[in-house]
């Protein structure tokens, strides 16, 4: 039987989007879906590493825990 070490910190967005924009997000110090609602869209795209593809994927994570991106 293995243990297996759940970090939430280390973890967010584990599954939901591609490693290089959870990077991006981790440079910005991004680790919540609260902190996330600080920011709009717009912003999230010029990060190096977030694409179109996260965001669609992001969006529709945030929208199912209720959680929205500011308006720009």
């Amino acid at each position: 039987m293995y243990a297996i070490n759940y970090d939430p910190k280390e973890d967010f967005l584990l599954g939901v989007i591609a490693i290089p924009a959870r990077n991006a997000l981790k440079k910005e110090k991004i680790d919540s879906l609260e902190k996330l609602s600080d920011y709009s869209e717009k912003e999230l795209l010029q990060l190096h590493g977030f694409g179109k593809n996260a965001m669609m994927k992001l969006k529709d994570h945030m929208t199912e825990n209720q959680f929205f991106f500011k308006e720009a």
